[in-house]
C-alpha cells in the first residue's frame, strides 16, 4: 500500500509540474505554449486586457565561466544539461493574469567550476527579465544558484 501511495504521489507531482511548467517540448521552438485562456494570439498582443490580460516576458538565464559543467534550470520546462561555458538561454514566457499576480518561478543552478584558488565553486549565474537583471549568485558565492518569480 505504501509503495502504491508513493507511486501515485510521484505521478500526480509529475502531472502538476508538467501542467504548470508552461512549456511544450513538442511545439515550435521559441514560441510560447498556447494559453489556458484559449487566446490564439501569442502573448495576448497589445490588447492583452481583452484577451485574458496575458503579457509576454523575455527571460534570459546565463552561466559564466569556462569549461564544461552540469546545469539545471526551470524556464520553459525543467531541464538538466551538460553544457560548455559560457552558457545562455533566452525564452519568452506568456503569463496569464493569475500568473502575473502570483508569479512563475524561473531558476538556474550551475555546476562547479575551478575558482582562482583552485577550489571548486558554483559558476556565476544571472537572470534577466525584459533586459533588467533580477538575480545573480554573487559570482558563485550563493550555492543555491539564481531564482526569480516572474510576474
Amino acid at each position: 500500500m505504501r509503495r502504491a501511495t508513493a507511486g501515485l504521489a510521484l505521478i500526480v507531482s509529475g502531472v502538476l509540474l508538467t501542467g504548470c511548467g508552461g512549456g511544450d517540448d513538442g511545439g515550435a521552438e521559441g514560441k510560447p505554449a498556447p494559453s489556458a485562456s484559449g487566446s490564439e494570439e501569442p502573448g495576448g498582443g497589445e490588447g492583452g486586457a481583452d484577451k485574458g490580460g496575458e503579457v509576454v516576458r523575455e527571460v534570459t538565464l546565463e552561466v559564466e565561466g569556462t569549461g564544461k559543467t552540469q546545469i539545471a534550470y526551470v524556464a520553459d520546462g525543467n531541464k538538466a544539461e551538460q553544457v560548455t561555458l559560457p552558457w545562455k538561454k533566452t525564452v519568452e514566457l506568456s503569463l496569464t493574469k493569475a500568473e502575473q499576480e502570483v508569479g512563475v518561478l524561473v531558476s538556474v543552478v550551475p555546476g562547479s567550476v575551478p575558482g582562482e584558488d583552485g577550489m571548486l565553486k558554483p559558476a556565476p549565474c544571472t537572470i534577466t527579465v525584459d533586459g533588467e537583471k533580477v538575480d545573480d549568485n554573487q559570482d558563485g558565492k550563493d550555492v543555491l544558484g539564481c531564482k526569480h518569480m516572474v510576474k
